[in-house]
């Protein structure tokens, strides 16, 4: 493989960047909601689960209720 120098590489480099689709403002913004969204999903759905086991730790255990 070939090296190459400062020039190349930088032109390379400039080349590869005008190929890139960057996203538009609104498909940033509507990503990054959906995001948010997910992760509240998440957290939503593990505190869920965090509680039935909890309570299924106490019953089996005897410890309140």
């Amino acid at each position: 493989m070939a090296k190459t120098n400062a020039v190349q590489f930088i032109q390379q480099v400039r080349q590869e960047m005008s190929r890139i689709t960057w996203p538009t403002r609104k498909e940033t913004l509507v990503t990054t909601g959906m995001v948010f969204v997910m992760v509240f999903v998440a957290a939503v759905f593990f505190l869920v689960v965090d509680q039935i086991l909890s309570y299924g730790m106490r019953l089996l255990f005897g410890l309140g209720l």
